[in-house]
C-alpha cells in the first residue's frame, strides 16, 4: 500500500469511532404517535360528554 492509502484508511478509521454505533430512534417516535392518539381520543370522549351533558340539560324539565 502506498502512504496514502495508509493515512487514508486511518482517517476513515478515525473518522467511524468517532460517530459510534447509530443509536434506534424508535422508540420515541412510536411513544409519540401513542401520545397523539391518546390525546385524540380524550378529546371525543369530552366532546360527546359535553354534548350528551348539554342534550340532557336541555330536556330536563323545569
Amino acid at each position: 500500500m502506498k502512504l496514502n492509502q495508509w493515512i487514508g484508511a486511518i482517517v476513515l478509521a478515525l473518522a467511524s469511532l468517532q460517530h459510534g454505533p447509530r443509536r434506534d430512534e424508535r422508540g420515541l417516535s412510536q411513544s409519540t404517535e401513542n401520545a397523539i392518539l391518546v390525546a385524540g381520543a380524550v378529546v371525543v370522549a369530552m366532546a360527546l360528554v359535553g354534548a350528551v351533558v348539554a342534550y340532557v340539560k336541555v330536556r330536563l324539565p323545569k
